[in-house]
C-alpha cells in the first residue's frame, strides 16, 4: 500500500477536525476557531483549539500540536495505518489498494480477531453458568465489583479438553490452533487430537491499543502451575510489544500526564477500580525495548510501581538497564518502591487511592535507582571494590546512546562517587545561593575595588573562558562540578568541545593533572582555544600565581555556580517586573525582593573570588 501525500492531503481537507475531536473533548465555538480543556493534560482554563480551517489542533499550555491523523495516534493510540483507515471510512475515501499478499494478511488478520471476540464472549458466558461459581467466588475474594468484570470482559475457562473447541468449531481447528487457542502436539504416528489450552481458569482478555482482544491471561482456580497463563505469540499478538490495559490506559495517562507500569493484570485492574486508569502491565516478561517506546509515546517519565519484594525489585533494576541505551532529552523512567511484600493490589485494598497517591507522590529518578543499585551490589571497604564501583558506573553511563544524556549521567554519577568518597566535604557545600532557599551564603564585606570591577561589568563570555582555564589548573575539581557544568550555557562550538573532553577525562581518569589535561586537549585538535585560555586577565584566585588551594577551588565552584544560577534568577526578576508592572500585592513584593537579595548575596560572592592585587598564573 502506497499512502501519497496527495491521498493524505485529501484526507485531513475531508475531515471536520473539530467534529473529530469534538467527540471526546467538549468545545466551544471561539471566533473561528473551537475551545475547549485539553485532553493531553489537566487545566482548568481552556488553552485548546482546534481550527478547521488550518487542519490543526494546538495547546498553549503543553503544547501539543497535530491534525487529524495525529489526534487518532496520540489521543486514541492507535498506529498511524490503523488511524489512516478510520479516518478515511468515515471521509469515504477509498484506500489506495494493497498488493495480493498484504490483502491476504489483512484478511487473516480479520479472520482470527472474530475467533478471539468469539472467544471472549464465550469465556464471559462460561462465567456466569454453573461452572463459573468458584471463578466468580475468586473474583469477589478479589474484590473485583462486577462493573469492573464486565468493563475489562474477564471470563472462565471450564476445566475441559474440549469444550471451547466444541463450542467454536465452525472456525476449524486450524484457526483455533493460529489464534492460540487450541495446542495440538506431534504423536508417534502423526499429529494428537488438539485440545483447549485454557483449562479451569480465568480469563482476562488482553486487547491491543484499538480495544480488539488479541490474546488471552489465564490465572488458575485454586492450586497449580502456573498461576499465570498467556496466550503464545500469534500473528495478532507478540507478547514483547504489547501493554495490558493499553487501550484504556492511554486517554487517561495523556490527560493525567503520568502512567504507571505494574506486575500484573490483577494490579491495573485494581488500579483502575481504584479511580487509577492510567496503568499498563507487561506480559509475564521485563519490560522490553518495544514496550519502553510504546509508554514514550503516551508519557515522557512512566513510573515502574513493581512489587515490593526482591523479585519485583531486580525487575525494576533490569528495565532501568534496558532503558538506558533508548534515553534521550526528556524521556527517562521513573519508580515507587512499596513496601516490602505488597503490590498494588495490595495497596489498593488495606488504604485506598489515597495510599496509592502518597507512595506515588515522590517517584525515585533512574539516575538515582541505577546509583542506589550499584552502591549496594558490594561492599565498598577497598580501593578495589571503590574502583570497581567507578568502572560500573562507567560502563553503564556509556550504553547511552545519546551525547547529551550521556554527559548528564557522567556528571550526576562523578557528583555521587565525590559525595561518597568525600563525606567530609560533600558537592552541595559548594552551592552557597539557589534561588535564596538555601539561606543566606557566607560572605566577607566587599572592598571598593571589587566595586569598581563590578561596576565596570564583567560578562558571562568573559568569565566562561576563565572559568575553563581554572579547571585546567585544578581538575580534580572537574568531578565535583560536574553536574553543574553541564548546566552552563556555552555558545561557543570550541568551548563547548572544552567542556566535553574535560568532562569525559574526569570520568575516565582517576588522577588527572594540568599537564595530562592539556595533553587530552592537544590531542583533541583544541590547541588554539588552550592559548587563547591563557590570555584570560581576569584576577580570579584560581588564575593567580600563589594563590591558596582552597580558596582556589572554593572560588572556582562559586564562580561555575554564579554561571549556573545567575541566568535563571535575572530571569525570573526581569519576568517579576513584567508581571507585576501594574501593581504589586504585599506577597509578590516580597518575593521580588528575595529574588534581588539572593542576586546581591550572588554578585557579592562572586566579586569575592576576585584578587584586585594579584596577575593570572601563566
Amino acid at each position: 500500500m502506497s499512502l501519497t501525500p496527495a491521498f493524505l492531503d485529501e484526507l485531513r481537507a475531508r475531515t471536520s477536525l473539530s467534529a473529530l475531536v469534538g467527540k471526546t473533548v467538549k468545545l466551544t465555538k471561539a471566533g473561528r476557531e473551537h475551545k475547549g480543556c485539553c485532553p493531553f493534560h489537566n487545566e482548568k482554563t481552556p488553552s485548546f483549539y482546534v481550527n478547521d480551517d488550518k487542519g490543526f489542533y494546538h495547546c498553549f499550555g503543553c503544547s501539543a500540536h497535530g491534525d487529524a491523523i495525529r489526534w487518532m495516534t496520540d489521543q486514541r493510540g492507535l498506529p498511524f495505518i490503523d488511524a489512516v483507515k478510520e479516518l478515511a471510512a468515515a471521509a469515504g475515501l477509498e484506500m489506495p489498494a494493497q498488493d495480493k499478499r498484504a490483502v491476504q494478511k489483512a484478511e487473516r488478520a480479520k479472520s482470527l480477531h472474530d475467533v478471539m471476540q468469539a472467544a471472549a464472549e464465550w469465556f464471559e458466558t462460561q462465567l456466569g453458568g454453573l461452572d463459573g461459581a468458584e471463578a466468580r467466588a475468586l473474583l469477589e475474594r478479589r474484590g473485583i465489583a462486577e462493573a469492573t468484570r464486565r468493563a475489562f470482559g474477564i471470563g472462565y475457562a471450564p476445566d475441559s479438553r474440549s469444550k471451547l473447541r466444541t463450542a467454536l468449531r465452525d472456525f476449524g481447528d486450524a484457526m483455533l490452533i493460529e489464534a492460540g487457542l487450541l495446542i495440538q502436539v506431534d504423536g508417534p504416528t502423526g499429529p494428537r487430537e488438539p485440545y483447549d489450552r485454557f483449562r479451569g481458569r480465568l480469563m482476562i482478555p488482553i486487547r491491543d491499543a484499538r480495544g480488539k482482544v488479541i490474546a488471552f491471561g489465564g490465572r488458575i482456580i485454586g492450586e497449580g502451575e502456573p498461576k499465570y497463563l498467556n496466550s503464545p505469540d500469534t500473528p495478532l499478538f507478540d507478547k514483547g510489544r504489547t501493554l495490558y490495559n493499553l487501550d484504556r490506559a492511554s486517554a487517561a495517562a495523556r490527560k493525567a500526564d503520568r502512567v504507571f507500569v505494574v506486575e500484573g493484570y490483577m494490579d491495573a485492574i485494581a488500579l483502575a477500580q481504584g479511580g487509577i486508569a492510567e496503568a499498563v502491565a507487561p506480559l509475564g516478561t521485563a519490560l522490553t525495548e518495544h514496550q519502553i517506546e510504546r509508554l514514550w509515546r503516551m508519557v515522557d517519565v512512566p513510573t515502574l510501581c513493581l512489587d515490593g519484594d526482591g523479585a519485583g525489585q531486580k525487575a525494576a533494576v533490569r528495565a532501568a538497564h534496558r532503558a538506558l541505551p533508548l534515553l534521550q532529552p526528556g524521556k527517562s523512567l521513573s519508580f515507587v518502591t512499596l513496601p516490602d511484600g505488597q503490590d498494588p493490589d495490595d495497596v489498593m485494598k488495606k488504604g485506598g487511592a489515597s495510599a496509592f497517591e502518597e507512595l506515588a507522590r515522590q517517584p525515585e529518578a533512574l539516575v538515582d535507582r541505577l546509583w542506589k543499585h550499584e552502591l549496594a551490589a558490594e561492599p565498598l571497604v577497598t580501593p578495589e571494590q571503590r574502583a570497581g564501583l567507578r568502572a560500573r558506573l562507567r560502563e553503564l553511563a556509556n550504553t547511552i546512546a545519546d551525547k547529551e544524556v550521556r554527559l548528564e549521567y557522567v556528571a550526576a554519577f562523578n557528583t555521587r562517587l565525590w559525595d561518597f568518597s568525600h563525606p567530609e566535604r560533600p558537592s552541595q557545600s559548594f552551592r552557597t545561593f539557589d534561588n535564596g532557599k538555601r539561606g543566606k551564603a557566607p560572605y566577607q564585606p566587599v572592598s571598593e575595588r571589587v566595586l569598581a570591577i563590578s561596576k565596570a561589568g564583567i560578562d558571562q563570555v568573559t568569565i566562561v573562558p576563565a572559568l575553563f582555564r581554572g579547571l585546567i589548573l585544578y581538575p580534580d575539581m572537574i568531578r565535583p562540578l560536574s553536574e553543574t557544568l553541564v548546566r552552563i550555557p556555552v555558545n561557543a562550538i570550541r568551548l563547548r568541545q572544552v567542556r566535553e573532553r574535560l568532562l569525559d577525562a574526569a570520568l575516565h581518569e582517576d588522577a588527572l593533572d594540568s599537564a595530562r589535561v592539556l595533553t587530552i586537549l592537544r590531542q583533541d585538535a583544541l590547541e588554539p582555544v588552550v592559548k587563547k585560555l591563557g590570555e584570560v586577565t581576569l584576577a580570579f584566585s584560581f588564575l593567580a600565581h600563589k594563590a591558596e588551594p582552597e580558596q582556589a577551588r572554593r572560588d572556582l565552584a562559586l564562580v561555575a555556580e554564579k554561571l549556573d544560577v545567575g541566568p535563571a534568577i535575572e530571569t525570573e526578576i526581569a519576568e517579576a517586573r513584567t508581571r507585576y508592572s501594574d501593581g504589586w500585592n504585599e506577597r509578590d513584593y516580597e518575593e521580588y525582593v528575595r529574588l534581588l537579595k539572593a542576586k546581591q548575596r550572588m554578585d557579592e560572592v562572586f566579586m569575592d573570588a576576585l584578587l584586585p592585587d594579584e596577575a593570572p598564573a601563566a
